[in-house]
């Protein structure tokens, strides 16, 4: 089980880079994802950035605190997928493939606390 345990760890520590980078050099891409309660949008997906790249570094450099800041992370960031899945609901039914999609991440999200957090 560690070494599906260490793939994952690896996959969301790449994940975490890659949407990170995103975050800062394509912020309008998170849009959808931001509750429209959030005060200072774009500064929030700024920061959201800096903080998946820190836990991608931690993550992959075996930082005592990265798992638990992962997984703090992947909590955070939680009703910013459900908000997509139930806006892409509402605006393009529940089967499109933005819904479909939205809502498969959902559960995915599960694992990846598992994978970050250390035995």
């Amino acid at each position: 089980m560690g070494s599906v345990r260490h793939v994952l760890r690896l996959s969301v520590a790449g994940l975490f880079l890659a949407s990170g980078a995103l975050h800062l050099v394509k912020p309008e891409a998170f849009d959808e994802f931001i509750p429209e309660v959030v005060p200072a949008p774009r500064a929030v997906n700024a920061a959201a950035g800096v903080v998946e790249i820190v836990c991608a570094y931690g993550l992959l450099t075996h930082r005592a605190w990265a798992g638990r800041a992962s997984a703090a992370t992947l909590l955070a960031v939680w009703p910013s997928n459900l908000q997509f899945a139930v806006r892409a609901t509402r605006e393009q039914g529940a089967t499109s493939p933005k819904a479909l999609i939205g809502w498969a991440r959902m559960p995915l999200q599960v694992p990846m606390v598992w994978a970050v957090l250390e035995d």
